[in-house]
């Protein structure tokens, strides 16, 4: 049973999704600009606050999957709820933490709270707006998520500055008392259904995958090849392998695995990891060749990164309505094909032309990624069976996460290795741009790859799964 707003509601229903996205977002950033702050007030290390993100993060690329098959078992709207109310309480937590520790318990919980959030917003959208604008509900959460990253540092700045580090958090109490009065009232209802047709959840499978989750995503954000981290990877192989065992031969598996064989899906979710590997790139190298190559200061670094996520929240609306205009299919490649333009100027580029001759390239990209996902993200949720739109959510933000961490790891050591030191700080300017371009000489390979996985789909991604896999 499908469910569409009426026509007077539905911007409200926009608006509470709208906020489930903005806020799990800004909270991704925000973080960032208070970690000199809060490791003065705690009078801790800059590695130990670090663990302020890192929990954060870790939280929601372990178990965003996980809740989303939950939503899809006891009801979408329950699940959400709830989420929002634990993200609240989480930053409440948080703004009165007497300790470290305890504030990287309480951003732990946050990050539940936000996983919940990111899978089910996503989710939620075939239930509120009709099929043909489901372009532009996408390029709106697009939207939202490009606003908080961008408004998170500056933001958290201003509270700090005014009122103290405890205001970046307790922010989120009077937002969640909205959002959940907002979601309570307009978004649909969960539909009852009779006990005998109720599928279990996959408990085994749920902490193998978390397991295999964690243990890459600590790999990859330490970023070393060191006996622990060998360990990591090998515990991510051997989680992920049992994982699949698992998930075999369970009744109610949490990721039916007909799903990741269904090529449309898995080109899908493969491409959105590539391309979030490569916008990654641009927030390692950005900082360092703004500073080290171009010689600006801080004010004018901070000015420079914002340009980025700036660009993708004013093109993530029209970025939409042109999925909804010309389909979903020809905007990936139209993205995609505009991204790889994007990342060989910034190969080809030389350092003379200075801050323009790097922004144009980036703003290229960003507005490319933004018409690329709201294409990507509306072909993928288009049409899916509705008690599959939580687990399938969750795969998708999943493949973005797994692609940032991966392209933090990768990529900076990519430019790393091209600026051929050891210091990336002490480099030299020729170094730097060197770098720069090597790496970006290997996202256009990366985009290259994703440009000829979008070739080989020629159906829709998920209606074979729809139809067939999943009955």
């Amino acid at each position: 049973m499908k469910f569409i707003a009426q026509s007077g509601s539905v911007h409200w229903a926009l608006a509470s999704l709208s906020l489930s996205m903005l806020m799990p977002s800004l909270d991704t950033s925000i973080a960032n600009a208070g970690l000199p702050t809060l490791a003065e007030a705690f009078d801790a290390s800059f590695q130990q606050v670090q663990w302020i993100v890192l929990a954060y993060l870790l939280a929601i690329t372990t178990l965003i999957v996980s809740v989303g098959r939950l939503g899809d078992i006891v009801g979408r709207r329950r699940l959400l709820l709830a989420g929002i109310a634990i993200f609240t309480l989480a930053s409440l937590a948080c703004g009165v933490a007497p300790s470290l520790g305890w504030l990287v318990g309480a951003r732990a919980v946050q990050g539940l709270g936000a996983a919940v959030m990111l899978a089910l917003t996503v989710a939620f959208v075939g239930e509120t707006v009709p099929k043909e604008k489901t372009g532009s509900a996408m390029g709106l959460l697009g939207t939202m998520s490009a606003i908080g990253t961008t408004l998170g540092p500056s933001l958290g700045g201003m509270l700090i500055a005014g009122v103290g580090w405890q205001a970046i958090f307790l922010i989120n109490v009077p937002l969640g008392v909205l959002n959940i009065w907002l979601a309570y009232r307009y978004l649909p209802a969960d539909v009852q259904r009779a006990k005998a047709g109720r599928v279990g959840f996959d408990k085994a499978g749920t902490l193998l995958l978390a397991l295999t989750l964690a243990a890459y995503a600590l790999a990859m954000t330490t970023g070393d090849l060191g006996p622990m981290n060998i360990a990591l990877l090998l515990t991510a192989v051997l989680g992920g392998g049992l994982f699949i065992v698992v998930e075999a031969r369970v009744a109610s598996p949490q990721i039916k695995l007909a799903l990741l064989r269904e090529p449309g899906l898995s080109a899908s979710l493969a491409m959105s990891t590539l391309v979030s590997t490569v916008m990654m790139a641009t927030l390692v190298v950005g900082p360092f060749y703004l500073s080290g190559a171009l010689g600006l200061g801080t004010a004018l670094v901070g000015f420079a990164l914002s340009v980025g996520p700036l660009v993708a929240a004013l093109t993530g609306v029209p970025a939409g309505r042109l999925v909804d205009r010309f389909g979903s299919r020809r905007m990936t490649l139209v993205g995609l094909a505009a991204m790889a333009l994007g990342a060989g100027a910034l190969s080809m580029m030389p350092a003379g032309l200075g801050l323009l001759g790097y922004l144009a390239p980036i703003a290229v990209i960003t507005a490319s990624y933004a018409l690329f996902q709201a294409a990507n993200n509306t072909a993928i949720m288009t049409d899916i069976r509705a008690d599959q739109r939580g687990v399938i959510a969750g795969l998708l933000s999943l493949s973005r996460n797994l692609g940032l961490i991966t392209g933090a790891s990768v990529m900076g050591a990519v430019f790393a290795l091209a600026s051929a030191t050891t210091d990336i700080s002490t480099a030299s300017p020729t170094a730097v741009a060197n770098g720069m371009r090597i790496t970006f000489a290997v996202a256009v390979v990366l985009i290259i790859v994703a440009l000829v996985v979008a070739l080989a789909q020629r159906v829709s991604p998920c209606c074979t799964v729809c139809s067939n896999e999943l009955q």
